[in-house]
């Protein structure tokens, strides 16, 4: 029980891996949620803008799109067992998600082959917040050993 507690603590030890950890396990939920019927209505496709699945009625989803969200939770998991991989993870990723998002402005709600994600309004909406609050943590969040005032 011991090496349990002390791998656990060791693994996300400092705010910035934990915050890590926290979004890498939301972005796998999101991910496994796409996937549940209930959560997830309408009909599913592979990918582009043809599959008409809503995940909580509100963001359209693909299977695609859910891998995409599984990997990148897969992603933040390992980066949360160090820091320096943590910051990566959050700066990088929340640009990712800035280029998104700029990406949705011109494909959401478009017929389009280049809509292949597919995303709508609402995925244009959160991948902002996203990219601001993951960049945010990564940036703000103190180093490990940094002294607070």
């Amino acid at each position: 029980m011991a090496d349990v507690l002390t791998s656990t603590t060791r693994f996300a030890g400092s705010s910035i891996q934990k915050a890590t950890l926290v979004v890498g396990i939301v972005f796998l939920l999101v991910g496994i949620a796409g996937f549940v019927p209930g959560l997830t209505t309408g009909s599913l496709a592979g990918a582009g803008h043809g599959s008409m699945a809503m995940l909580l009625g509100l963001f359209q989803v693909s299977v695609l799109h859910n891998v995409v969200h599984l990997l990148f939770g897969v992603v933040g998991l390992v980066a949360a067992s160090r820091s320096t991989g943590s910051r990566m993870y959050l700066v990088i990723g929340g640009i990712v998600y800035l280029v998104l998002f700029v990406y949705g402005l011109f494909t959401a709600g478009h017929d389009s082959g280049a809509n292949f994600v597919p995303l709508n309004t609402a995925d244009n909406w959160l991948h902002l917040l996203l990219s601001g609050g993951m960049v945010a943590l990564g940036v703000f969040l103190p180093r490990v050993g940094a002294r607070r005032a």
